[in-house]
């Protein structure tokens, strides 16, 4: 008796397909267009890390896609277009509006420069587009110009046949009908998405910059976008969650670096009752924001020995310096050894009890607690992360994640022990993840707030990896206690041994695969590569936050993995939206070819491409079904 083909689980799921393939026609269709995507080349995936609110830099490096267009626009009009006519174009795709509002008040903007702009701006994009799919192109335009701009992009007529009239007809109507404007704009985010095919931000989009809260803004608009997430996001994460410590320290970056805007402006948050009272506690600040940094800070000690004590599993015992102050003699005792300290203001510090919040510090919080869950802009973004980001992401072959593995001196992976479980290596990174999560969505137990704390800056935490010294660094002139010791990952980056061993990890090949992370900032300038363990490692934190880049010596790096290869870009500083615009000035890049393959990589050879492959045998299995009996077709007339 023969065996049947296909078993009764099989058969459940093919008739599931075939609702929504019910034809033989329709299987086959579907099975020709899957195969012919699989064929043609990846799309460009975009790598950018440690954004840290610089949002003008970013949009600027995103709208030039880090050269990308400036390239394709040499290349198709190098021998029609001078270099000043090259960049004109340049800006205008980058900044359509602002760049049309200038030239309208210069009376450029005439029918003839319309005419001329719009088919170079069609030209372009049929270039760009030409590596995807008719119909992804098509779903990238906007809605109401997705007839127009499809017949302008896929026809080919040659001067004088009746395509190429017909197409000048479209042109001359648009413009007749005062559109230009309106199609210029279409066509120019055409360019920009059809450039980038996904965009990773590798973690910290929040503190020291002045707008993150605008970058989410943008993100939340992009058509394709993960983000893994690093210890600036999570603090963030953690204090719109309740958690009273992450709280603290958001509201002293901020004060710490003068960016209040995004707290008062971007997210409702008011810092007047914390200077209000930290005015009358601290009048030795001539600034109100430095006395309101100073009372803040004295909060967020006794809140971190809270948590500390409560966690002895956080070995984070050393941290706890409130307890060791000689309040007479204005020294703190660490490692038996007794150092001055430079503040000496400690009303609210009982040192019988020294890590008791006095009642004007409760209240302080909880306003400030209020304020952080009851910011519907807040919450929005936080949920836009939790959404569309991770601990850490496997995607194409490639490990992303922000800061690291923590590993032991040896090189072998931390174990630690959570919930009476040990985790290392991967399943660490999954346990911060899912406790990340609980944290938000769950019941927000003291447990999981207090690890989203622990995350942001404790030592064999994969976002951090580094003791923090914040009392020290505050209180006490002596950079060698002041010094924070890193996990072993840190010192490990160029070890191609444990590089492989943290691929082998995660699954991922050991040839093929690399690992991209950020977080730790590279000093170009005292010879120090991003590029590490021969190419499996790179870190792509080259100083977007302006406070590093006399330190790192650039403004940033881009990672761009297209099917020709992967490209690591440097930038350099960016100066300003108005001049970029005014000037026609662009971020220079330096770039460095990190791996070319012999032959393009295709779809088929990518996470997508094994989906698609997966679709396929199902669709032939149900092919199979319907033309052998087991599965009726559909007749639709």
């Amino acid at each position: 008796m023969n065996k049947k083909p296909f078993s009764e689980e099989q058969l459940e799921v093919l008739q599931l397909l075939a609702e929504k393939f019910p034809t033989v026609e329709q299987v086959c269709a579907e099975i020709i267009n899957l195969q012919a995507l699989l064929n043609l080349p990846k799309g460009t995936e975009y790598f950018m890390s440690d954004l840290h609110g610089e949002y003008e830099a970013f949009r600027h490096i995103l709208n030039n896609c880090s050269g990308i267009i400036k390239e394709k626009v040499q290349f198709v009009f190098r021998d029609r277009l001078s270099e000043t006519e090259q960049n004109e174009l340049c800006t205008l795709i980058y900044y359509p509006e602002q760049k049309l509002a200038r030239l309208k008040k210069s009376k450029q903007a005439t029918d003839a420069w319309y005419n001329d702009t719009l088919w170079q701006l069609i030209e372009l994009s049929r270039v760009i587009s030409a590596k995807y799919s008719r119909s992804k192109v098509r779903k990238a335009m906007p809605e109401a110009y997705r007839f127009i701009l499809d017949e302008l992009l896929h026809a080919q007529p040659e001067e004088g046949s009746s395509q190429y009239i017909y197409q000048g007809k479209i042109i001359e109507t648009v413009i007749r009908l005062k559109n230009g404007d309106d199609m210029i704009f279409a066509l120019s985010e055409l360019i920009k998405q059809l450039s980038v095919d996904h965009l990773h931000i590798v973690g910290d989009i929040f503190d020291r910059g002045p707008r993150p809260d605008t970058i989410l803004d943008y993100l939340m608009n992009h058509h394709s976008v993960d983000i893994e997430w690093g210890n600036h996001d999570i603090l963030w994460m953690g204090a719109a969650a309740g958690s009273e410590a992450c709280i603290a320290s958001v509201v002293r970056n901020c004060l710490s670096y003068k960016n209040t805007q995004v707290l008062e402006s971007g997210y409702g948050i008011t810092l007047r009752p914390l200077v209000l009272v930290a005015e009358k506690l601290y009048p030795e600040f001539s600034d109100p924001l430095d006395a309101a940094y100073y009372a803040i800070s004295i909060i967020l000690f006794k809140l971190e020995a809270q948590i500390i004590l409560r966690n002895p599993h956080y070995e984070m015992e050393e941290q706890i310096l409130l307890d060791k102050i000689d309040f007479g003699l204005s020294q703190v005792e660490i490692d038996e050894k007794w150092y001055d300290l430079k503040y000496k203001y400690f009303q609210t510090v009982q040192p019988e009890r020294p890590f008791v919040l006095s009642d004007g510090e409760k209240q302080i919080l909880n306003q400030l607690k209020n304020d952080f869950l009851e910011s519907t802009k807040l919450a929005a973004h936080v949920q836009f992360l939790y959404e569309n980001g991770s601990m850490y992401l496997l995607h194409n072959g490639n490990l992303l994640f922000h800061g690291c593995i923590p590993l032991n001196d040896d090189g072998t992976f931390t174990e630690v022990t959570r919930g009476g479980k040990r985790y290392k290596g991967k399943a660490l990174l999954d346990y911060a993840d899912r406790m990340a999560r609980r944290a938000y969505f769950g019941e927000r137990t003291q447990e999981e707030l207090d690890y989203m704390w622990y995350l942001w800056c404790g030592y064999n935490s994969p976002v951090s990896g580094r003791r923090t010294k914040t009392f020290a660094r505050m209180f006490i002139d002596d950079k060698v206690i002041c010094e924070e010791p890193r996990n072993a990952y840190y010192l490990m980056q160029n070890s191609e041994e444990v590089c492989n061993r943290i691929l082998e990890e995660f699954g991922l090949d050991l040839n093929d695969g690399h690992i991209i992370n950020g977080h730790t900032p590279i000093h170009v300038k005292e010879g120090e590569s991003p590029i590490k363990a021969g190419g499996k490692l790179l870190v792509i934190d080259g100083g977007f936050c302006k406070r590093y880049q006399q330190e790192t010596g650039i403004a940033g790096y881009t990672l761009i993995y297209n099917s020709h290869g992967l490209r690591l870009l440097a930038h350099q500083p960016f100066l300003s939206m108005e001049k970029s615009i005014e000037e026609n000035l662009d971020i220079a890049f330096q770039a460095s070819d990190i791996k070319m393959f012999p032959q393009r990589k295709r779809i088929k050879d990518i996470d997508v491409g094994a989906m698609m492959k997966k679709q396929i045998m199902r669709l032939e299995q149900l092919l199979d079904a319907y033309r052998r009996g087991f599965i009726s077709p559909k007749c639709i007339k």
